[in-house]
């Protein structure tokens, strides 16, 4: 790869005083011929107004620089009109790989600290890092490249990308019409329940008027959203704003690329964003996790006075699944059982083996109590229920043989076919009213589906067992000659057949019906019964949990496609994908002080419920960005987000991803923090959440490990320099993470090493994806460049400087320490921590606490 190296001599354009040379330099990577002309122009930039200025220009040829002597070009900068020399360029040409004489291509950063910064672009590098692909998602790319030496004496060229991603109000959007389609939804449902008594009546009534407040709010949301014009990204001044609460803050992908004389290249990438919290609605009470916890110890006592069922966190879970289910494998079965009716007689069995998995998926689900108690529990609260003490006469219960008036028409698989019904089915809303239930009902109506499905099975194999019979009696007789012939040894016609089959397919159906609507009526009772209870409360907290949920998840889908365009070439990290799925890893650095605290509770729960999220990948209809956006659909419990391809992407995909299979992300999520206020906390607060995050996800981590490596050889996994295993790198962070220490950095980079090191999507967050964030990322780069690529000990910690100029916005201080960078933390004043004499003097009290903490940040700065 070949370098143009310019040099310039400036006059001051304030004082036209001599100024340093500066220099920049930029890669041959894009197509160059000998008539390509460039043009050089050169910016300042203002300390008063911190605004740019124009100081001059100057244009060149290709051909001319190669056709020179030395391969050197001095060139006049001019100013705009061409009437004034403000100074001189030099050109020249170097091979990458060379060693420059002198000190030209340094750029002072400042009058002490050097930096190689050799090129930079708002616009980014036409290169296959920003593909047709990539530019759909990621766009507004801002790129540095650098020149760093090497351990040999070699130049490495480091290629930083910065990019904001669409997804940041495309996602959004779409999980906020879901939401409202799916309230909508619920609001039916509610209603479906059918005649309900008065108490029960006033509650579904209160639960509705919640839904409809909820779906409003969602609506204007979703209309302020779509007004918005602009930069694809949030900015942490506008994270209080209600109407982008939804929207992830500061949401940017960074990628490094590093090119070197004697190695491939390498990308390293990460996704910045801030952590996902409610800022609009506050953390006076907490955040999710904490509020959750109060909520369920609460419920019970809610659940007594509205005079409802209590049922445990994982029981109104286990409903919404089993919802979910019902409504998902219904309409499936429905279809699966006309598909068998239309098949021939060669086809019938694999019809029949998909019809049977299905059916047996949809009955294992419904064997749960909780659909049982729930049906009770419904239809007592029926108007005239007459419960056993104040029933008389008890009714009797139904002879062994007799079969109940709900109970479709069954045989089981010894009996003989059936015929079709006359009487429909009873459907749920006709459970009689004014006798007593009887509790044994729904396991035999339950049950009527796997004798059905077992007719159909015993008619199929009689069926086949005379196909065969008959082919070998008659073997040059074809298959419609057996079929229509009338001998007395074949009972069954095509139309015998087809009616006989169709009496039974029928009655499946209507079993599978009646099981289905009562098991939805159960369920949605039960969730009636969990909204009752608190009908605020409990809603109010569903609306946060969908906002942190909805920043969650739009980081993911962008950290996933990001990382499934990184690897559409790499077969092994394809395997993986569809083997056993990839771990998104989470690095958190807020503090478990003050607000921070609500921050890391909402945080833990919105990376948690990423496990109800599975990827699939499809075929694009074309190659504009609309047919390239991901796409999600499903409800609460469970969503799906398509990730569309192009057409040859997509045909380079192993068959198992190629036939569209659900691939699952496995989210952890690791917290340290470095900022003052942790220090307050560690020496005067309470870090117990985030020692329990921590342990907690490390166990989820060391499992996926286990699976990972029981499922695939090492030969999938990336290879690194250093060579320390990943088992003993996950025993290393074990001990950190139960390690009483203050500020363990080392538990991030252990996890974010073990996440490169299996595949991984690395996320770096703080409370606005800034300070923090940034030297956070910065020191992982450099320190990828020093153990993978030999970076020379001198240039650390000028790398580091060099990345961190300009990056760095003023407020919070991140405090990190390298072994061999020394403490690189920006001294910066602590006045910030000092708050207005003038308020503080209005009460002594508030004296002595700013007295107080002004103490101890000091000694907490100069420790």
């Amino acid at each position: 790869m070949d370098l143009i190296s310019c040099c310039w001599r400036l006059c001051s354009w304030r004082t036209r005083d001599p100024v340093f040379p500066a220099g920049v330099s930029f890669p041959l990577d894009f197509p160059v011929y000998n008539d390509t002309f460039i043009k050089l122009s050169v910016y300042g930039v203002s300390d008063e107004q911190q605004s740019s200025n124009f100081l001059g220009s100057s244009r060149f040829s290709v051909a001319d620089l190669l056709q020179s002597k030395d391969q050197q070009l001095s060139l006049s900068l001019r100013t705009a009109d061409d009437s004034v020399t403000v100074g001189t360029v030099l050109v020249s040409r170097m091979k990458m790989g060379e060693i420059e004489d002198g000190e030209v291509d340094h750029i002072t950063a400042d009058m002490h600290q050097k930096c190689t910064l050799v090129y930079e672009s708002s616009h980014g590098i036409n290169d296959k890092d920003n593909g047709p692909i990539m530019n759909t998602v990621f766009q507004n790319a801002v790129c540095k490249v650098y020149r760093f030496q090497t351990v040999d004496s070699k130049w490495m060229l480091v290629r930083e990308q910065m990019a904001e991603c669409t997804l940041s109000f495309s996602i959004p959007k779409q999980l906020i019409g879901l939401y409202i389609q799916e309230d909508t939804c619920r609001i039916q449902e509610l209603k479906d329940l059918g005649e309900l008594s008065p108490h029960w009546h006033n509650l579904r009534k209160d639960v509705i008027s919640r839904y409809e407040q909820i779906i409003k709010e969602y609506q204007d949301t979703l209309v302020e959203l779509e007004k918005l014009t602009g930069p694809s990204f949030k900015p942490s001044c506008s994270k209080g704003q209600k109407y982008l609460e939804f929207i992830p803050i500061n949401l940017h992908t960074q990628r490094m690329r590093v090119t070197c004389p004697r190695k491939t290249d390498s990308c390293y990438d990460v996704v910045t964003v801030g952590a996902p919290a409610a800022h609009s609605q506050g953390f006076k009470n907490g955040g999710l996790q904490k509020l959750l916890s109060k909520y369920e110890s609460e419920k019970k006592s809610y659940s007594t006075a509205y005079q409802c069922i209590y049922y445990p966190p994982e029981q109104t879970a286990k409903a919404r699944e089993i919802l979910s289910v019902v409504s998902q494998l219904q309409p499936h079965i429905t279809a699966l059982a006309d598909q068998l009716l239309q098949s021939s007689r060669d086809a019938l069995r694999d019809t029949l083996k998909s019809l049977e998995d299905k059916t047996e998926q949809f009955v294992h689900a419904l064997k749960d109590e909780l659909v049982k108690s729930a049906l009770l529990a419904l239809h007592a609260a029926r108007p005239g229920y007459v419960s056993k003490s104040q029933t008389s006469a008890p009714s009797s219960p139904p002879e062994p043989n007799e079969e109940p008036n709900v109970v479709c028409n069954n045989v089981n698989s010894s009996q003989t076919p059936l015929k079709e019904s006359k009487s429909s089915p009873v459907r749920s809303d006709s459970i009689p009213h004014h006798k007593e239930y009887d509790e044994e009902e729904w396991d035999r109506v339950w049950a009527s589906v796997a004798k059905s499905l077992n007719s159909v099975i015993a008619m199929v194999e009689k069926l086949q067992e005379q196909d065969n019979n008959n082919q070998e009696s008659t073997p040059c007789q074809t298959l419609a000659d057996v079929i229509t012939s009338h001998s007395p040894d074949r009972p069954l016609d095509v139309v015998d057949w087809r009616d006989q089959l169709g009496v039974l397919v029928q009655s499946l159906k209507e079993c599978v019906l009646n099981v289905a609507e009562r098991a939805r009526h159960s369920v949605i009772f039960v969730l009636l019964q969990e909204a009752a209870c608190s009908t605020a409360q409990g809603l109010q907290l569903q609306q946060r949990r969908d906002t942190v949920f909805s920043q969650a998840l739009t980081a993911l889908a962008c950290g996933f496609v990001m990382r499934l365009y990184a690897g559409l070439e790499d077969k092994g990290f394809l395997r993986q994908l569809h083997a056993v799925g990839l771990v998104a890893q989470f690095e958190s650095l807020l503090s478990t002080y003050s607000e921070e605290i609500g921050m890391l509770e909402d945080m833990e729960v919105s990376i948690s419920d990423l496990t109800r999220v599975t990827f699939r990948i499809t075929e694009a209809l074309s190659e504009d960005s609309a047919s390239l956006t991901p796409i999600i659909s499903g409800r609460r419990d469970r969503y799906t987000v398509e990730v569309p391809l192009p057409h040859d992407a997509f045909q380079m995909l192993p068959e198992e991803l190629r036939q569209g299979k659900l691939l699952h992300v496995i989210p952890v999520l690791f917290n340290v923090g470095i900022n003052e206020q942790q220090t307050i906390a560690e020496r005067f607060g309470d870090i117990s959440l985030q020692e329990r995050i921590n342990q907690k996800n490390f166990e989820i981590l060391e499992g996926y490990y286990k699976s990972l490596s029981n499922t695939l050889p090492s030969e999938c996994l990336p290879s690194f320099q250093t060579q320390t295993d990943i088992k003993e790198l996950l025993e290393t962070l074990g001990q950190n993470v139960v390690t009483k220490k203050r500020k363990n950095v080392e538990i991030l980079w252990l996890a974010g090493m073990i996440c490169r090191r299996m595949n991984g999507i690395r996320f770096t967050s703080c409370k606005s994806a800034k300070d923090r964030t940034s030297m956070s990322v910065t020191l992982e780069q450099c320190c990828l460049l020093r153990d993978e690529h030999q970076l020379n000990k001198d240039y650390f910690v000028r790398a580091l400087d060099c990345m961190r100029s300009g990056r760095l916005a003023q407020g919070e201080l991140a405090q990190w320490d390298d072994p061999e960078a020394g403490s690189i933390a920006i001294n910066k004043p602590a006045s910030r921590h000092f708050y207005p004499i003038a308020l503080l003097l209005v009460s002594s009290h508030l004296l002595v606490v700013w007295l107080i903490l002004s103490l101890v940040f000091l000694l907490a700065k100069y420790q």
